[in-house]
């Protein structure tokens, strides 16, 4: 144990998601040895994250105004919406460059241990859309919804939860992304869950 600051600023450090107590002391003794200058920079930008950053109204996407580049975006295609868990993956499928839709962050996935039911997630405002009665009522009607939860168990309640709900909007097509084997990977090395998505999502060539 160090004494005073230096101990509360690796106990908050090891707060942090990912961040073990041996990770939290080296980043301390980094930030204790950095240039003052450094510190100041690293501070102003945690206030103004803070401060300035906020969610958009349309998709729960951290956005800095009402709403995020991609519900402003008039290019593109307002009848396809993607469904993700977090902000990262919204960037996880930016990276593609294949989507041109826009999206819907739940903001989490269902996970009943953990005490996060459909109440806690973004579903309410997901159905609200698809009603024409969201923040963006304004647009074009909804025809795809494209489920991009995490392919873990969370995820797939959180799909199969979201599929049941889904299917009572006529004229809407709910999909699912598909999963599979990894280009590179050897088929001996796949689990049971993978190889089994992959066979029933097989493709004719």
């Amino acid at each position: 144990m160090f004494e005073g600051p230096v101990q509360d600023l690796i106990d908050e450090l090891g707060r942090l998601p990912g961040v073990g107590p041996k990770s939290a002391q080296r980043i301390a003794f980094h930030l204790l040895a950095a240039d003052p200058a450094d510190v100041s920079r690293l501070q102003d930008v945690l206030q103004r994250v803070k401060q300035g950053v906020r969610f958009c109204d349309v998709c729960g996407n951290v956005s800095e105004k009402e709403r995020c580049r991609y519900c402003s975006d008039a290019r593109r295609d307002p009848t396809v919406v993607c469904v993700v868990e977090e902000p990262k993956d919204v960037q996880a499928v930016e990276r593609t460059r294949e989507f041109k839709g826009r999206y819907h962050v739940l903001g989490g996935a269902l996970d009943p241990l953990a005490g996060i039911g459909p109440d806690g997630l973004r579903i309410r405002e997901l159905l609200a859309r698809l009603g024409g009665t969201g923040p963006a009522s304004d647009e074009t009607e909804i025809a795809e919804v494209i489920i991009a939860t995490d392919p873990n168990t969370e995820g797939e309640a959180t799909a199969t939860y979201l599929v049941r709900l889904l299917r009572d909007f006529p004229g809407l097509s709910v999909t699912r992304l598909a999963s599979g084997l990894p280009m590179g990977g050897d088929l001996e090395f796949a689990d049971e869950l993978t190889l089994g998505r992959a066979l029933s999502g097989r493709r004719a060539l």
